[in-house]
């Protein structure tokens, strides 16, 4: 008899095969951790085999997309090398990066229960699963958004959706879709879902690099209402 596939499983599967073949606009680049960095496909897999090994359902919070700092180093999203090896325990030799959406992210974590009780009921996805960085003149990159021009969401829109389709079979909870941002990328997810029927809603919350940017003497005002909106969908 064939083993089911665990959460982890079907995580570790979909990223080892994500590939983007289509074409972008003029100076985009597609980012993609698991192909470009050496490190990276290890430290993914051990971190869904330590937190998602299960057949568990879980609710899913969407980001926008991997930026260089986050998930474009650790293959995690929202995890940045700090928090991966002293939060989670997980060491990566060689790189060091400090991404302040991931402080915040790891906050609410700890305020929810800690790694091992969020990640049983949450799975972190964005609605583009690989990032893009814009090539400067003088060769640097810096990160952009699948929302930051409309070449470029029309050139990766197919993939976006086929994307989120195949995420949903993990074991996904459909009642309820967390969005990370409340302004472009919280309009263009509610106008995809009431297209594709992914999600019953979407609810959106303030972007965690916003709330540390702009907002940070109201962070734990910003973690309650995390916290809030979570607690509405529990399915105990």
């Amino acid at each position: 008899m064939k083993k089911k596939k665990t959460f982890a499983d079907h995580v570790i599967e979909f990223n080892t095969n994500l590939h983007y073949t289509g074409s972008l606009p003029p100076g985009i680049r597609i980012m993609n951790p698991f192909r470009e960095q050496p490190q990276v496909m290890d430290i993914m897999q051990q971190f869904y085999r330590k937190y998602y090994d299960d057949h568990h359902p879980r609710r899913i919070i969407m980001g926008i997309n991997p930026g260089r700092l986050g998930s474009g180093a650790t293959g995690i999203p929202f995890t940045d090398t700090k928090r991966l090896t002293e939060v989670l325990g997980i060491g990566i030799e060689g790189l060091k990066t400090h991404e302040p959406s991931s402080v915040f992210v790891y906050d609410v974590i700890s305020a929810y229960g800690g790694p091992t009780a969020f990640y049983q009921d949450f799975y972190f996805a964005s609605v583009s699963p690989l990032g893009f960085t814009s090539i400067q003149p003088d060769g640097s990159e810096i990160n952009y958004n699948y929302y930051d021009s409309k070449a470029l969401t029309n050139a990766v829109y197919d993939f976006m959706v086929k994307s989120i389709r195949q995420q949903l079979e993990f074991g996904v909870d459909t009642r309820v879709c967390y969005c990370f941002g409340t302004g472009k990328n919280a309009a263009f997810l509610k106008q995809l879902n009431e297209k594709e029927g992914f999600f019953e809603t979407v609810v959106p919350l303030e972007h965690p690099r916003y709330i540390m940017q702009y907002r940070l003497k109201r962070k734990e005002e910003y973690i309650g209402k995390y916290l809030e909106a979570f607690a509405d969908y529990n399915p105990s």
